[in-house]
């Protein structure tokens, strides 16, 4: 009897291990290539010059044999998200909305950091602080929907360097 509530508790620990790693919801339970997100983070507001809006960056990557194109989000912190890039136009870095979408080409990643491609989430009503969470879902071309749980962080980085690339 012992053996079998050992047995079952290994099962569900498994299965709540495997419930919390991103993948996408459409492709659960088959032997297709599922597109997977790891490292979800979003820039604590605290102290900052704009506390209205911060960052979430992540990885996503995409094993299949098709480019996949992210191209909305949703969180439970705002109801008003974007997609942004980062471009060199004259000279000069400029953050725009990626209007089309981010691309995450077959057999490979797509990382989201400050300087590049990233979500922005605007129009926060309450700060947050390091160590909140924030539930985000992205939605793919194809109708996938993947679900992370994104922890709250200070930016590590010089404020100045927020949206400079990196090399």
């Amino acid at each position: 009897m012992q053996r079998r509530g050992f047995l079952r508790s290994g099962v569900s620990a498994a299965a709540l291990v495997l419930g919390a790693c991103g993948t996408s919801d459409d492709q659960a339970g088959s032997d297709e290539a599922k597109l997977m997100v790891s490292d979800p983070w979003v820039r604590t507001t605290t102290g900052k010059k704009d506390p209205m809006m911060t960052g979430a960056f992540m990885d996503i990557t995409n094993p299949t044999s098709e480019d996949r194109v992210l191209l909305k989000v949703s969180t439970d912190a705002s109801d008003h998200t974007e997609l942004h890039k980062m471009e060199k136009v004259d000279g000069t870095m400029v953050m725009s909305e990626a209007k089309d979408g981010i691309t995450v080409p077959k057999e490979g990643h797509r990382h989201l950091v400050s300087g590049g491609y990233h979500i922005m989430i605007m129009k926060l009503e309450k700060e947050l602080k390091v160590g909140d969470e924030v539930k985000i879902t992205l939605e793919f071309d194809k109708g996938e929907k993947i679900e992370v749980t994104a922890m709250v962080k200070e930016f590590v980085e010089e404020e100045d360097h927020y949206h400079t690339p990196k090399p």
